[in-house]
């Protein structure tokens, strides 16, 4: 299953961004961009997210899903589409090839901390 791999890389990445003293806090939510041709499956993420995090600060933590589409840009004429379908020819001058420049992201973009008072920081 390759969102447990994901889910690894996740957590690793997100301990590694939390203070060494943490004290009291924990992580509320891990806010992610993923790119709709990085092939994740989101419940699954979340599931093997969930089973890897316990015991560890982000145990609690929620994962917040943005899909980001996947948009393609032809070299010919320059124009910019939201790819729909697997054929990567430009939509305006049936030319090709065509670069993709968004769509396979995998991204943190932001942790929510709670203290041990349960205030989000």
């Amino acid at each position: 299953m390759h969102e447990m791999g994901l889910a690894e890389q996740i957590k690793a990445n997100a301990m590694a961004a939390l203070p060494n003293d943490l004290g009291h806090m924990s992580v509320k939510k891990i806010h992610l961009k993923v790119g709709a041709l990085a092939a994740v499956m989101p419940d699954s993420l979340r599931l093997c997210f969930e089973l890897i995090s316990r015991g560890t600060p982000l145990e609690q933590a929620t994962l917040e899903i943005e899909e980001v589409p996947a948009v393609a840009r032809c070299r010919k004429c320059q124009r910019q589409w939201t790819v729909l379908e697997p054929l990567l020819t430009c939509e305006t001058c049936q030319d090709s090839p065509v670069d993709v420049i968004s769509g396979r992201e995998l991204n943190i973009e932001s942790l929510e901390v709670l203290d041990g008072n349960n205030k989000s920081d």
